[in-house]
């Protein structure tokens, strides 16, 4: 059971990049801060996180993220083929008749099954560097965690997951989403009691919106939506939502005062006493939303 008064994942996410997802996140976080409400901000979107640029505070701690991979000893190995057998990311590259065995650090998910297939000793594991995790608390109530991996790391999926496990459990919690519908977005998805999907009216907001919305319907999420730049493009995500059953949480205008705030990381939260209601007003949308789902 979730306690709606505080244990409450939030998940912002949308089915491609650049349509207010994180615009979204921070007005959210920034509208709880003023609020005096206790919250948590992680930004999962590891690869290229960019919600430091908005919120601002003091450095707590950095933790580095590592996953054991494989090294094989070559002088103990039989080339008998179970640690190859065993891998179901394809990460260990043989070919007995050549005798030439090898790991593929790139694919190694850490999962530990070639230590298990192995008889002959012939593995130990190492540890390789993933990326970092960093907390820097807004104030005495509010904390922005930062999920951010290492250039040429191929998934990024155990930093969000460590960067995730950071954030307090008594406090609200919003996790700015990886764009698109891949494994790290299915990562933060999965721990979130409620997903808001940001989009614009558009037929490639639609198009996306669609394959965001089948993915999460397959994993059981509750969901709303969040249409931004309004009034442009047609009315065709609007009867979508109307079809499924969707609940549209929040209309963001097409402004140029608002694009102008936020391409100079001002948060309109900040300044404009309205939005602060608004998004305080989307916060209380989802609670009721959750509150349905256990009544």
């Amino acid at each position: 059971m979730i306690d709606l008064s505080k244990n409450i994942k939030i998940a912002i996410a949308s089915g491609k990049g650049g349509t207010g997802k994180t615009f979204v996140s921070t007005n959210l976080f920034n509208a709880l801060q003023h609020a005096n409400i206790p919250a948590t901000i992680v930004d999962c979107d590891a690869e290229e996180p960019n919600v430091h640029l908005f919120l601002h505070g003091t450095l707590q701690k950095t933790t580095n993220v590592f996953l054991n991979v494989p090294v094989i000893d070559e002088s103990s190995c039989t080339h008998c083929g179970r640690c190859h057998e065993y891998c179901s990311y394809n990460a260990i590259f043989h070919v007995p008749s050549l005798k030439v065995i090898s790991v593929m650090e790139e694919l190694c998910h850490g999962c530990g099954a070639c230590f298990v297939a192995c008889r002959d000793n012939a593995i130990h594991a190492k540890q390789k560097s993933l990326g970092s995790v960093t907390q820097i608390m807004i104030n005495d109530q509010c904390c922005f965690i930062e999920a951010r991996t290492r250039i040429g790391v191929y998934s990024s999926v155990n930093v969000i997951k460590a960067a995730i496990a950071e954030a307090k459990s008594d406090q609200i919690v919003i996790l700015d989403s990886p764009p698109g519908t891949s494994c790290p977005f299915i990562q933060t998805a999965n721990l979130a009691d409620f997903v808001v999907l940001v989009t614009e009216p558009t037929p490639f907001g639609l198009s996306d919106l669609k394959q965001s919305v089948e993915t999460l319907s397959q994993m059981n999420k509750m969901l709303g939506v969040i249409i931004n730049k309004s009034g442009i493009g047609n009315t065709d995500v609007y009867d979508y939502l109307k079809e499924k059953n969707i609940p549209l949480l929040m209309e963001i205008p097409f402004s140029r005062d608002i694009a102008k705030a936020y391409s100079t990381g001002v948060l309109i939260t900040s300044t404009d006493e309205d939005q602060q209601r608004g998004f305080l007003e989307l916060f209380e949308k989802i609670r009721q939303q959750l509150w349905k789902s256990q009544s």
